[in-house]
């Protein structure tokens, strides 16, 4: 009965979350854990592997963004003909 008010509450914070990321930097390991281990013990109580499987694509995220920032930067200070 609460996995019928739980899913979709973490959808919709999910969704809440995601219209504001591109404002804020990812969190990497530390803030995918906490969401992830948050999910896992609400679904089927594997908190554990929730927060692993958070760190690593918090992680992976930061990597992402990071690359992109030094995209962004390489490609302003190329010279321009």
């Amino acid at each position: 009965m609460v996995k019928y008010f739980v899913l979709p509450a973490i959808v919709a914070m999910g969704l809440a979350a995601g219209a504001t990321a591109s404002q804020a930097k990812p969190g990497g390991c530390i803030k995918g854990a906490v969401v992830g281990g948050t999910a896992g013990h609400f679904l089927h109580h594997h908190a554990v592997l929730g927060a692993i499987a958070g760190c690593a694509y918090g992680i992976h995220r930061r990597h992402e963004y990071n690359r992109h920032l030094r995209e962004e930067k390489e490609h302003e200070m190329a010279p321009r003909h």
